[in-house]
């Protein structure tokens, strides 16, 4: 035992079911600091942190020792008891209750006869937020909040025990930058109070701004713990994926062919105003702007998701109207929707039955499944796209992010779309998958396939973009060709007063 760490965890393994998470895992966490956590998806990081909370038990032989004591966690109770809370990457909030509510769940305060005191929750509710900077009404339904607002309550909530150690699973999955560089300004005031930050991210230039520590995972074992000042980018990547990625985005010279799709004056109440462009052949055309600024409603509105007010889509050179997702998918168009645990897998479906459902109609002639021919397709897409998976019967809410990105891309492939259209294609997935999915990406544009690229990261849009269309407030704030294409010159475009784009600019 040590004075100089908050938190020992030593010789931690972890058996599920025919896969083993962790094995003899030690970790050690100094009062004070930030220490992250690395790893590509299912290298152990999350399931190491569900032990320390109480929501797993390690195999036998393992020791938590928190404050110089040996304790034992059987459940999140205990987990909390001890001064350990967690921010979980899958929100789970009751959307019925109120924010109060929310955050005091299962610690009410109680006034006289023992009755709930909502005004006295409200009143904490407030003070909890006024002292960290939250504009969010303690008295708003759960439902009616942004996944961003729904995130920072989540935050709270884990910040209001007043624990030792705050677990942070992907806490700025699903807010903006500004919001970011709140929750940082969080950190470091909890920091200063002797707190210690357990932080899991895929983003590395969050682990260089704010941690002090950086613990690496590899398929279930720890590689090495260093201090952040002694790493770099391309040293991290090498420790996470046991070798060099010297292309993370490997865009390959593609001959852009004529234009498949062509956008004019698409309107949809406040959230798509006026935006024109065209889409070729064989391009990737990237959309980048700041959260809000319509990106997803965009492609929304082109798939008919929610159908567009006014304007034309044109796919081939004929207009056509898309008033529902089936118009879209009969004019050629797909779409991987940005949230890939709502709106894209089927958790408790197989591989196979996620991949197909898109394109049953193709494989259903006279509503008579043609189960060989679905096998066959199936398996060409798990092949093609390098799909890891034990079998297609396998349930996909046990693939990693990255597979689970595959498959939806793989369901949208059997549709054969022309266009396809892909919101964050990298978002919650590892570095080493994000490599592969980019290569995917440029091996589509290259079989002359469209693709509309929506991404929250820099350098993603500049690195795979052919041009950029970026967007503010609703509309087209300009369009910049690749060799154009600067961080600095797309901020100023994301930030500043939308312009009008006439159809010059638009091609």
């Amino acid at each position: 035992m040590s004075d100089e760490f908050l938190l020992q965890m030593q010789d931690v393994s972890k058996t599920f079911p025919g896969v083993r998470a962790l094995a003899g895992v030690n970790l050690e966490v100094r009062p004070g600091t930030v220490h992250a956590l690395m790893g590509e998806n299912g290298a152990g990081k999350s399931t190491l942190m569900k032990i320390l909370i109480g929501m797993y038990q390690a195999d036998p032989g393992a020791t938590i020792i928190l404050g110089g004591e040996k304790v034992d966690i059987p459940d999140t109770a205990a987990g909390l008891g001890l001064g350990i809370s967690m921010i979980h990457q899958e929100l789970s909030p009751v959307p019925e209750m109120t924010v109060a509510e929310n955050i005091f769940l299962g610690r009410e305060p109680v006034a006289r006869f023992g009755l709930v005191s909502r005004k006295q929750m409200v009143s904490s509710c407030r003070e909890l937020f006024q002292r960290w900077e939250i504009d969010i009404d303690p008295r708003a339904r759960m439902r009616t909040l942004s996944i961003a607002q729904t995130q920072m309550v989540e935050i709270a909530k884990a910040i209001s025990f007043d624990s030792r150690i705050i677990i942070m699973d992907e806490p700025t999955s699903a807010i903006t930058e500004r919001e970011v560089e709140h929750l940082h300004r969080m950190i470091r005031q909890l920091k200063s109070t002797g707190a210690s930050i357990i932080y899991i991210t895929h983003k590395m230039d969050e682990v260089f701004n704010i941690s002090d520590y950086v613990t690496v995972f590899r398929d279930g074992q720890l590689v090495k713990t260093l201090p952040a000042s002694e790493l770099d980018r391309d040293k991290l990547i090498t420790l996470m994926v046991g070798r060099e990625l010297t292309e993370m985005f490997p865009k390959e010279f593609v001959e852009i062919g004529e234009v498949v799709l062509s956008v004019r004056n698409l309107h949809r109440g406040s959230v798509v105003k006026d935006v024109s462009f065209d889409l070729r052949r064989g391009e990737i055309l990237g959309f980048a702007g700041l959260m809000g600024a319509g990106r997803t409603e965009v492609l929304e509105t082109l798939f008919g998701v929610v159908a567009a007010e006014s304007g034309e889509i044109v796919v081939d050179g004929k207009s056509v109207r898309i008033r529902q997702p089936k118009d879209a998918i009969d004019a050629g168009l797909a779409l991987l929707t940005e949230d890939r645990k709502l709106t894209g897998i089927m958790g408790v479906l197989s591989v196979r039955d996620n991949m197909i459902m898109a394109a049953l109609p193709r494989y259903s002639p006279g509503g008579m499944l043609q189960k060989a021919l679905i096998e066959d397709a199936c398996q060409d897409q798990r092949k093609a796209l390098a799909l890891k998976t034990p079998s297609l019967n396998q349930h996909i809410q046990n693939l990693s992010g990255g597979n689970q990105q595959k498959v939806l891309i793989s369901r949208w492939l059997l549709t054969l779309p022309e266009i396809l259209m892909i919101d964050e294609p990298t978002r919650g997935i590892d570095v080493g998958a994000k490599s592969e999915i980019h290569r995917l990406m440029s091996a589509l544009a290259k079989t002359g396939k469209a693709i509309i690229m929506v991404s929250s990261e820099m350098p993603e849009v500049l690195g795979m973009s052919d041009r950029v269309v970026v967007m503010h407030d609703g509309k087209v704030s300009g369009i910049v060709d690749r060799a154009d294409a600067t961080q600095e010159r797309i901020m100023q475009l994301a930030t500043g007063p939308a312009g009008v784009t006439g159809p010059a600019d638009a091609a």
